[in-house]
């Protein structure tokens, strides 16, 4: 299958204050975020990407457009709600520090997959819409340009850390061990028999080793040469 590398919006300002944005319209990076894009899109310039999905919510374009314009070709750049933020319901626009009051946090902390969020989403759902969009499209990326065909997936922090841990077969209540941070790089393959993470929460580092995509086949034994 294709490559998918897996990118976190760069911090807003409901970030830096502690907000819960959800779903909320107008929250844009503040600019730490558009440092932290920009370098981001420097990473991803020496891979050719055949493609630039993103969530539908302004913070995840603004970091989208970031990348694109460091590409040297013109990568298809759809926008896909099934990417969008989870639906917090009653809990957008409250603080973390109110929010950790509430009976439902530890619950969010210790077993996601039992939580749905008042007047929104389930993390369950959230987890099926996302992961399902990101296969679908792997699979589209390389019906059309190959196997060694490299994209990258613009979203969220709790939307990227369910899609890594399907891709780990991790279960869902374990989610909350896997950190992403701002603007952060996630590199996952899809194999013809399981996922491959090839890595996880990056704010650095060069990239250009995924310039000729990720060689498939099993895994070597004892890890390999790189």
């Amino acid at each position: 299958m294709a490559t998918v590398i897996l990118v976190r919006h760069g911090r807003t300002t409901a970030n830096a204050t502690g907000l819960l944005a959800g779903r909320a319209v107008g929250v844009s990076l503040d600019q730490t975020g558009r440092d932290q894009a920009a370098v981001t899109g420097g990473r991803l310039a020496a891979i050719p990407l055949v493609g630039v999905v993103s969530s539908p919510l302004e913070r995840c374009q603004q970091t989208a457009r970031h990348i694109l314009d460091r590409q040297a070709g013109t990568p298809y750049a759809p926008v896909d709600p099934n990417l969008t933020e989870c639906d917090y319901g009653r809990w957008q626009g409250r603080t973390l520090t109110d929010l950790a009051t509430e009976d439902l946090w530890p619950v969010v902390q210790s077993q996601p997959s039992a939580v749905v969020f008042p007047g929104g989403e389930s993390m369950a759902a959230m987890q099926a819409r996302s992961v399902a969009a990101i296969r679908r499209h792997d699979a589209a990326f390389e019906a059309e340009h190959g196997p060694g065909a490299v994209w990258a997936a613009v979203s969220h922090g709790d939307i990227i850390k369910s899609i890594l841990a399907d891709a780990l077969g991790m279960h869902l209540d374990l989610f909350q061990r896997i950190n992403v941070g701002p603007a952060s790089v996630s590199i996952v393959r899809y194999g013809a028999s399981r996922p491959i993470v090839h890595a996880t929460n990056t704010d650095a580092g060069d990239l250009s080793w995924l310039s000729n995509g990720i060689q498939s086949g099993d895994a070597p034994v004892g890890g390999g040469a790189r």
